[in-house]
């Protein structure tokens, strides 16, 4: 199990990185777009729609990596008072769900992409397809089914007192 958590958090902190990268590329875009229409009255044309297409790279290939480091908000209050067998039980039940959610994300995603990819459908200024962005979402998604299947082998040790 140790090489499973090992692999899948690894994977989660690369798809981090990429999500920070794609976050500082909005950012540099968004930067120069304002200067060049300010100064040169010359705006990037396809600046909303690029960053709106990194945006959801971000946020889909950040979301494993926060669920792995628990960066995400937890309302958890009650649940610590709980005995550590019971918060084992809660967990593995966040978890089991969780994966489900997830993975119905990430195979809808696949489905998505694919009837995107056969259509041929693009953005509306710069053409660009949108199943590569719909295949990064299903990869995320389906990052956060390894990490939340980490998380629910923790919580089972937890509830057999391991």
């Amino acid at each position: 199990m140790f090489s499973f958590q090992k692999h899948s958090l690894l994977l989660a902190r690369r798809l981090d990185i990429i999500a920070a990268l794609a976050i500082f590329a909005m950012m540099a875009l968004t930067s120069v777009d304002i200067f060049l229409r300010y100064f040169f009255r010359k705006p990037i044309p396809g600046t909303y729609e690029i960053v709106a297409l990194l945006g959801a790279v971000a946020v889909s290939f950040a979301m494993a990596h926060t669920l792995a480091v628990k960066g995400h908000v937890a309302v958890s209050l009650i649940v610590q008072m709980f005995p550590k067998r019971l918060q084992g039980i809660v967990e593995s039940f966040i978890s089991i769900f969780g994966i489900i959610l997830f993975a119905l994300i990430a195979w809808q995603s696949i489905l998505y992409g694919v009837d995107c990819q056969r259509s041929g459908e693009v953005s509306m200024t710069l053409q660009l397809p949108f199943y590569p962005i719909i295949y990064g979402v299903a990869l995320g998604a389906a990052v956060v089914c390894l990490v939340l299947t980490v998380d629910l082998v923790n919580a089972i040790s937890k509830v057999k007192g391991k």
